[in-house]
């Protein structure tokens, strides 16, 4: 069995590779973090075109369904009621602004929920998180080295054999 960075599982690693090795998974998780953030963005701006697309088929259906749908719906309420005519129109015309409105207000539902996506604020308070969990890290204590292992020891040994 090995650590991720190849060596020994067991056998003390270097400060360069512990160092190495912090800064590799500090930058995956940066990476993590970044790939979260454009998931749930993409999450709050489909909302948002499912938001667009309700008030775009409302002013869509207003505009090109009233004459044809006032022409019918006046004609069939004076047909079936034999009221007065201008009336049957007020009436045909009230029913497609109420079409108009009911799609309206889906399209009011669906922008409140884009603009309530939380996608950014979650992963920035994750990566504070992550950051106060590093900030406490503290080393774990080392073990003392034989004296022949002593930095005293080496530096000395360095400085002998140049």
């Amino acid at each position: 069995m090995s650590a991720p960075d190849g060596s020994p599982v067991g056998a003390e690693r270097s400060i360069g590779q512990l160092f190495a090795s912090a800064t590799t998974d500090m930058s995956a998780l940066v990476h993590d973090e970044i790939a979260l953030a454009k998931a749930q963005l993409k999450q709050d701006v489909k909302r948002g075109a499912l938001s667009g697309g309700a008030f775009s088929a409302a002013g869509v259906l207003l505009l090109f369904s009233l004459p044809m749908l006032n022409f019918a719906l006046a004609y069939g309420i004076h047909t079936w009621s034999r009221w007065n005519l201008a009336i049957c129109f007020v009436l045909s015309f009230a029913a497609n602004v109420l079409v108009a409105a009911l799609l309206a207000l889906i399209g009011l539902y669906f922008a409140k929920k884009a603009k309530k996506g939380k996608g950014p604020q979650r992963v920035a308070a994750s990566v504070k998180e992550t950051a106060g969990v590093l900030q406490n890290a503290k080393p774990h204590p080392r073990p003392e080295l034989p004296q022949d292992r002593v930095p005293e020891a080496i530096e000395v040994g360095a400085r002998t054999s140049s």
